[in-house]
Parts: structure tokens; sequence; C-alpha cells
């Protein structure tokens, strides 16, 4: 059964990377979307079981079984030394994927260092801009691969741990953000992001669930104990309108917009949502230090890609 968890975890993989990249219709997006659903509720698995991956991707293993040496073991195998004609193609891809991840089109940047890595899989920052647009497409598993390869052709490349640090943050693998970020630091002591994500994960790993928190530790009791966000919260619920609004839609049975027994109207959020919009101004105005206080809670539990955007 462990054999065929982790067969299915790799299916899994397979199908969430075309998914994130595969530049598929909504409708087969959909089908692949029901395809993981279905394999995760029959085999018990899901992506964050990240023990069950293989050392090779199902890609890469069809690749061995078709005949074709996997990307990875192409670029850990004894090098063929690219030509000076290629070497200058995969310079320029890298600097096209660059623009692209400028521009936010982070699939095309994906494809552009795809193909540099093609024509020279000795260098590890094609591999490590390649994770990091594969994070910003959400696809954290391929990130932590591309890191793992980078710091395999460059055991000294600090950019690679600290971009690995913020994959596995991504994937709430704080424990092993923090060995990595650690190591980031060990190479680049003075870089202020790594240091700042460093301390997150590190509070994040020490961090439990509370009825009272939010997620990320968020400090919803010293929220509710603040006297400024209490009274105007109080002004809110005790406003007519919106005392009608959340009655009406809670209960179902009267809509103040339409008539009695139908569902909430559009106009019915419109207006709650015009009330909060009132709340969260007046909030603004009459505690603004209240409001920088939730925003540095937001900020501080917040891991920092600034660093790692800026793409070699």
């Amino acid at each position: 059964m462990a054999d065929q968890k982790r067969l299915a975890y790799s299916i899994i993989q397979f199908l969430h990377d075309q998914l994130q990249n595969g530049g598929l219709s909504p409708d087969a997006q959909e089908s692949l979307e029901v395809a993981i659903q279905c394999l995760e509720t029959a085999f018990g698995v899901s992506l964050e079981d990240q023990g069950l991956a293989v050392s090779q991707t199902l890609p890469e293993i069809f690749e061995a079984a078709a005949g074709k040496e996997p990307e990875h073991i192409r670029a850990n195998s004894e090098p063929v030394t690219p030509s000076e004609d290629d070497i200058a193609e995969a310079e320029r891809l890298k600097t096209e994927g660059n623009e692209q991840m400028k521009a936010e089109n982070f699939e095309a940047a994906v494809s552009f260092y795809g193909k540099a890595i093609e024509l020279n899989p000795s260098n590890a920052v094609y591999f490590c801009n390649r994770a990091a647009a594969y994070s910003k497409l959400g696809n954290y598993a391929g990130a932590v691969r591309d890191c793992e390869r980078a710091i395999g052709i460059d055991p000294n490349y600090s950019k690679a741990y600290g971009r690995m640090g913020l994959a596995l943050s991504s994937l709430n693998k704080h424990t092993e953000a923090v060995v990595y970020y650690k190591k980031a630091l060990e190479l680049d002591p003075d870089n202020d992001t790594y240091k700042s994500n460093l301390k997150i994960a590190e509070q994040k790993m020490k961090e439990t669930p509370s009825p009272t928190g939010g997620p990320g530790g968020f400090d919803l009791a010293g929220l509710l104990n603040n006297p400024g966000f209490m009274s105007m919260a109080s002004n809110l619920m005790n406003n007519p309108q919106v005392q009608q609004l959340m009655s009406g839609m809670i209960s179902g049975g009267h809509n103040p917009m339409g008539a009695a027994g139908t569902s909430p109207s559009t106009n019915d959020l419109a207006s709650l949502i015009q009330a909060g919009q009132q709340f969260a101004q007046q909030m603004q105005q009459q505690n603004p230090e209240l409001i920088e206080q939730l925003r540095s809670q937001i900020r501080s539990r917040t891991p920092s890609a600034s660093n790692e955007d800026q793409q070699e």
C-alpha cells in the first residue's frame, strides 16, 4: 500500500504541474482538478505529503523508461561542455526569461529558463531563476526541485538556499525552511531579507493553533481587547441598516430589498460591503495607530521575497 501511495503522489504531482504550467483550456483544467481530488480521496494522499516523494518526477521516470536521460541526471552526470553558441543562446534565453518575470508572464519565464537549461544544464542560475518563476505560479514543489538542482551544481549559491526557504515556507515546512535560511545567511551574512525570513520561520515553528488566534498567529485576542476597535465595531453593529441586512441574510426569511422569503440579493451584499468600507474608513480616521498595528502584525508574519525577485 505504501508503494501505491507513492505512485499516487507522483501522479498527483504530475497533474498539478500540468494544471499550473500546461497551458490547458478551462475545461481541461477542471477535468484535472477533478482527477486530482479523486486520487487524493481514493489513496488518502495530497501534495502536502512530501515524505511520499521519490527521487524522480513522473516525467523523468518516463524519460528513463523511454531511453532518454532525465534532465537532472544529465545535469549531474559527466557534463558535456556546451558550445560557445549554445552558451550565448542560453544566456539570451535567460535574459528573455528575466524580462518575462518583470512583465509577470511567469509561465513564459518558466519556458525560457527551461530552454536555457537544455542548452547549458550546468548553470545553477537558470535553475534558481526557474524556481522563482515556479513559486510565482504557486508550484512550490517545482521550486524546491529546481533549488535542489541549483545547490547541487553550486553548493555556495546563497540565493538558491534563500529561494528554497521561501518555497518550503509556502509549503508550511517551516522547520526545513529555517535550515535553508540559516545556510543562506552563512553564505550572505549581511542579507536583511534572509534575516527577516529566518525570524518569521522560527516564529511559525513555535506557534500552535489558538482558538483566539487566526492564521499565522494573528493576535485576535489583543484586537478584541482594544477599546478603540471594540467601540467602532459596536457602532457598526448598532447601525440599523447593518442589523437589517445581517438579519435577513442569516435567516434567509427576509430580504430588505426584495420579496420576503427570497435569497439575499446583490444589492444586499453591496450594501453590506459598503457598510464595511465605511467602517474601515472610520477606523483609519479615528485610530490610525490601530490600523498600523494590524498592518505590522500581517507584515511580520509574511516572508519577504523582495531580495529573491531580482533575477540574475
